[in-house]
C-alpha cells in the first residue's frame, strides 16, 4: 500500500477535543515511532473557522487522523514546527504565529 499521508495533505481530526475539524498535516512520524497504537499518529497543524467570524484558530498537535481527498500547498517552516515545540510553551506560540499568519495570507 502506498503512503498517502504526506505533508500538506486535509485531513479530518478523528478523536479528542478537535474531534471533526479540519487540520493539514506538518510532517509524518516515523513507523517505528508508533508503539502500539491502533491507527498512525502525524504531527498537524489545525485550522478551524469560528462561526461568527472568519478569525483562524491555530493549534498543534499530535493526533490520530483520517484522510481527505485534497491537498495544501502552503510551505511551513520545519525549524519553527518540529518536536521540540511540544517541550517549550514559548516555541509552540511561535510555531502556532508562523502557521497562523502563513494560512491567513491565502
Amino acid at each position: 500500500m502506498g503512503k498517502f499521508m504526506k505533508p500538506g495533505k486535509v485531513v479530518m481530526v478523528l478523536a479528542g477535543r478537535y474531534a471533526g475539524r479540519k487540520a493539514v498535516i506538518v510532517k509524518v512520524r516515523p513507523k517505528s515511532f508508533w508503539d502500539k497504537t491502533a491507527y498512525k499518529r502525524f504531527v498537524i497543524t489545525t485550522v478551524g473557522l469560528c462561526a461568527q467570524s472568519s478569525s483562524l484558530h491555530v493549534f498543534i498537535l499530535d493526533v490520530k487522523l483520517e484522510s481527505g481527498e485534497y491537498s495544501v500547498d502552503i510551505p511551513l517552516d520545519k525549524t519553527v514546527v518540529n518536536k521540540d515545540v511540544f517541550r517549550d510553551p514559548a516555541l509552540k506560540r511561535k510555531a502556532r504565529r508562523e502557521a497562523k499568519v502563513k494560512f491567513e495570507e491565502r
